[in-house]
C-alpha cells in the first residue's frame, strides 16, 4: 500500500499551516470560567483568511471556484485545525458544500458553491436528532403540498448554527425516504434555542413548526443525507486525531522538562510506557480516518460498504481520544487543570468530540451488522 500523500493534498496542508500558525487557543475565556457561552459567534477573521487561501473550496470542482480535491485533503486541513483548536465551521460547511454539489438541483448548486468558496456562506448541518441518541432523520418529518415541502420537528445541539447562513436538516417522509433540507437560520416557522457545549461554544436546539420551503431547497435524492453523515462523522474523527496529536505533543515537552529525583519524569518506565500506549492509539485512529476518508472519495471498492470503514474510524477515535487526554491530565498532574494552562482546553474539545461520534460500543453493533449483512467470502 501506498500511504503518501499527493502533491496537491500536502500543498493544501502547507496552506492550512500558514494560516492557522498565528491561532492561540486561549483566544476566548475559559470554558471553565463561563457560565455561558464562551463567545457569540465563530472566529470571522480566521474564516475570511480560511477563504483567502482557497481552503473553504478545497473540495469543491473548479468551476465553482474549488480546487478539486478529494476527502483525504479535508480530513488533512482539519487535523491542522484542531491542533489549535481553531473556531471554524469549516467541517461543516465543507461536508454540506460536498452533498450539495453532488445532489442538489443545478439552480442550487450555481447560486450556492461559488458564494462558499468565497467565502460568503456559513453552513453547518443538524446531526444528532431530538436527543443525541437517536437517528438525526428521524427527529423531522416532512411532506409535500402544492407549494413545496413543509417540515416539523426538533434537533438538538446543532453547530454553529446562530452564525450559519444554512442549515442543513434531514427529515424522514411518511413513505420512509430521506430528504435533506437547506434551511435559512432566519425563516418563519424556525425557532433556536441556546445551547452550550463541554468547550463553552454555543449550539442550538432547532424548533421547526410548519417550515415551509421550495421544491430546490430540498435535496430529495438517495444517498445525500447519508453522504453528509459519514463525511461528518470521518472529519469528526480527523479533529479528533488532530487533538490527540496536539496533546500528545504538549505531554512529551512538560514530562521532558518536569523533574522528580533528579531526572526528568519522561524517563521513568511508568511515564514512557504511557506515553507509548497513547501514541499507538494515535497511529490506529490515523489509519482508520485514512482508510474510511478513501473510502469516502470513491477509490475503490471492498467487501463492506465504505460505512464500515467509518464505523471503524469512530470506534478509535472516539476511544483514542479520550484515553490520550486522560493520560495527558494524569502525567501533567495538577497543571492539567490549571486554567492558565491550555490542556483543559483541549480536554473540554476532547469531551465534545468524543460526544459528537458517539459510543464505541453504538459503532460496534452497526460494524457487526453491516459485516452481517455482507458475509466476508
Amino acid at each position: 500500500m501506498d500511504f503518501t500523500f499527493t502533491e496537491e493534498q500536502q500543498a493544501a496542508v502547507e496552506a492550512a499551516k500558514a494560516v492557522f500558525k498565528d491561532v492561540t487557543p486561549d483566544a476566548v475565556p475559559s470554558p471553565a470560567l463561563t457560565p455561558g457561552a464562551v463567545a457569540e459567534d465563530l472566529d470571522r477573521p480566521l474564516w475570511s483568511r480560511l477563504a483567502a487561501a482557497d481552503l473553504l473550496g478545497l473540495t469543491l470542482a473548479p468551476e465553482h471556484g474549488g480546487a478539486g480535491l478529494d476527502p483525504v485533503a479535508l480530513c488533512l486541513v482539519l487535523r491542522e485545525s484542531a491542533r489549535v483548536l481553531a473556531r471554524v465551521p469549516l467541517l461543516e460547511t465543507s461536508a454540506v458544500a460536498l452533498t450539495v454539489e453532488r445532489y442538489a438541483h443545478p439552480r442550487t448548486t450555481a447560486g450556492l458553491l461559488p458564494r462558499i468558496a468565497r467565502g460568503e456562506l456559513v453552513l453547518t448541518a443538524a446531526s444528532h436528532g431530538r436527543t443525541g441518541h437517536e437517528p438525526a432523520d428521524r427527529a423531522v418529518t416532512a411532506r409535500r403540498d402544492q407549494a413545496g415541502w413543509i417540515l416539523d420537528g426538533v434537533q438538538t445541539a446543532v453547530p454553529w448554527a446562530h452564525g450559519a447562513d444554512l442549515i442543513a436538516v434531514p427529515a424522514h417522509t411518511a413513505e420512509g425516504r430521506t430528504v435533506l433540507a437547506l434551511l435559512p437560520r432566519t425563516h418563519d416557522g424556525l425557532g433556536l434555542t441556546a445551547q452550550y457545549s463541554t468547550n463553552g461554544e454555543l449550539l442550538a436546539e432547532l424548533h421547526l413548526d410548519e417550515v415551509r420551503l421550495d421544491e430546490t431547497d430540498v435535496i430529495d435524492a438517495d444517498g445525500a443525507w447519508e453522504r453528509l453523515r459519514d463525511i461528518l462523522t470521518t472529519g469528526t474523527c480527523a479533529l479528533a486525531l488532530g487533538l490527540g496529536e496536539a496533546v500528545l505533543a504538549m505531554t512529551s515537552q512538560y514530562t521532558g522538562k518536569r523533574e522528580q529525583f533528579g531526572h526528568p519524569v519522561a524517563t521513568f518506565q511508568a511515564v514512557a510506557v504511557q506515553a507509548a500506549d497513547r501514541y499507538i492509539d494515535l497511529r490506529a485512529m490515523e489509519a482508520t480516518l485514512w482508510q474510511a476518508a478513501w473510502r469516502l472519495g470513491g477509490e475503490a471498492g471492498g467487501p463492506l460498504p465504505a460505512a464500515g470503514d467509518v464505523a471503524v474510524a469512530k470506534i478509535w477515535a472516539s476511544e483514542g481520544v479520550r484515553r490520550v487526554v486522560q493520560t495527558a491530565q494524569h502525567l501533567h498532574g495538577g497543571f492539567g487543570a490549571d486554567t492558565d494552562y491550555p490542556l483543559h482546553r483541549y480536554h473540554a474539545w476532547a469531551k465534545h468530540l468524543e460526544l459528537s461520534l458517539g459510543p464505541a460500543a453504538a459503532h460496534e453493533e452497526a460494524l457487526g451488522d453491516l459485516l452481517a449483512a455482507h458475509p466476508l467470502g
